[in-house]
């Protein structure tokens, strides 16, 4: 096997399962999620040999994913999208197994395009500006789709904002 072979094998090991959950925060789905990480790897496959910045490729492959889920949505897999019952038993980071699977649901139910910042602000923690850079739109429309799916979540787990609680 070549050296660039091995270096590709070695980061899509360490890299897989990260890519695979940021993959099924944006749609909702593990096998979706799945095929959107595979399209990734293969993406940057094709382009590894020209990739000189191993500092910057956590980022590039964050992004051939995020477009990647995004031209799923144009080409129309977006609207065969159905919401299950179906979900993940493992538990994250110090959240219980119900708390999660309440904000997973929550979460499948917010539009993708204020889904996709949410996770790349809240998950992902970018910046606005990483943000907007990815995306390849306004700071402005990375803020005001986060705030709007704050907002959505807000209402879909009933919770009011700590803003309004302090003056109660």
């Amino acid at each position: 096997m070549a050296d660039r072979d091995i270096a590709f094998a070695q980061f899509v090991t360490a890299k897989a399962d990260s890519l695979q959950r940021t993959a099924y925060l944006l749609c909702g789905d593990w096998h979706r999620a799945e095929d959107l990480t595979q399209v990734t790897f293969t993406k940057l496959y094709r382009r590894w040999h020209r990739l000189t910045d191993l500092d910057a490729l956590d980022g590039y492959a964050r992004q051939v994913l995020v477009r990647a889920f995004l031209s799923e949505r144009r080409l129309g897999w977006f609207r065969r999208e159905h919401v299950t019952a179906e979900h993940d038993d493992r538990p994250g980071p110090g959240t219980a197994p119900e708390d999660r699977l309440v904000l997973l649901a929550a979460l499948a139910k917010v539009p993708a395009g204020q889904r996709t910042v949410l996770v790349l602000r809240y998950w992902e923690d970018l910046s606005v500006e990483d943000t907007a850079r990815l995306l390849e739109c306004s700071e402005g429309t990375v803020k005001s789709q986060a705030a709007r799916g704050l907002q959505a979540l807000r209402a879909l787990l009933n919770v009011t904002p700590l803003s309004s609680r302090r003056g109660a």
